[in-house]
């Protein structure tokens, strides 16, 4: 079988398919977090801001990833992923993965690396997604530059956008599911349903809270900005 990955920011609520995955025998890794992410991370961090260098910024909230699906994977990204993911790209399972909300910034070339992998485009709804920190939440710390800003809200929201932009802008791959946090919650059973069938095992039934949907709307904080508004509609989240 071949790799399954999650791609989706951080607090987008990826832990819940992880430890899915983890539950129904998927090999994830030698040491995980508790959020499910595969430790220890520092080697994609790294290949991170590796592959920023070839992003071009126009200024403002637009960046040209173009050059991420056409020029050359640069070497020592390849060799520090190849590192990061030894333990599973090496374990004799017949399923396996990892999942790491940084591996979303690396996506392009992850994709170029595993064109026959598993992808599992995990989404939230930005509202409730920048309500807490993240390690991506300044995209300086993996050298990718943006229109800086001290409201620690916006800058999780350009972060957001960043990542949102970023997946969109990678062509599709061969295998690709994209599910929504929200419904996993909500309609877990209908959603793991469209999971089984696209991984083709199957999968365990964790227990999920409600609680996590809609946190935003007693949120006395910043919570919404404009930009949000495409990526919303697009994904079928109300205003």
């Amino acid at each position: 079988m071949s790799l399954i990955t999650v791609i989706g920011r951080g607090h987008s609520g990826t832990r819940a398919i992880s430890h899915t995955l983890y539950a129904s025998g998927v090999y994830m890794g030698k040491l995980l977090n508790r959020s499910g992410d595969k430790m220890p991370p520092q080697e994609m961090y790294d290949a991170c801001k590796i592959i920023a260098k070839r992003v071009k910024w126009d200024g403002g909230l637009s960046w040209d990833f173009s050059d991420l699906h056409t020029g050359e994977i640069d070497s020592e990204w390849d060799r520090l992923v190849e590192s990061y993911l030894a333990d599973v790209i090496n374990v004799k399972s017949p399923s396996k993965g990892w999942k790491l909300p940084e591996t979303t910034l690396t996506y392009p070339w992850i994709l170029r690396k595993f064109p026959e992998a598993r992808y599992i485009h995990w989404i939230r709804d930005p509202r409730d997604s920048i309500l807490s920190g993240h390690r991506t939440d300044d995209l300086s710390d993996f050298d990718i530059p943006y229109p800086k800003t001290e409201d620690i809200r916006e800058r999780r929201a350009i972060s957001w956008l960043y990542q949102y932009q970023l997946m969109k802008a990678t062509p599709t791959p061969e295998n690709v599911i994209t599910v929504r946090f929200e419904d996993f919650v909500l309609k877990q059973e209908e959603t793991l349903q469209r999971l089984e069938e696209f991984l083709h095992i199957p999968l365990a039934r964790i227990i999920v809270r409600k609680d996590p949907i809609g946190r935003w709307k007693t949120d006395t904080d910043k919570h919404d900005f404009d930009f949000f508004d495409e990526a919303m509609a697009e994904q079928g989240y109300k205003k």
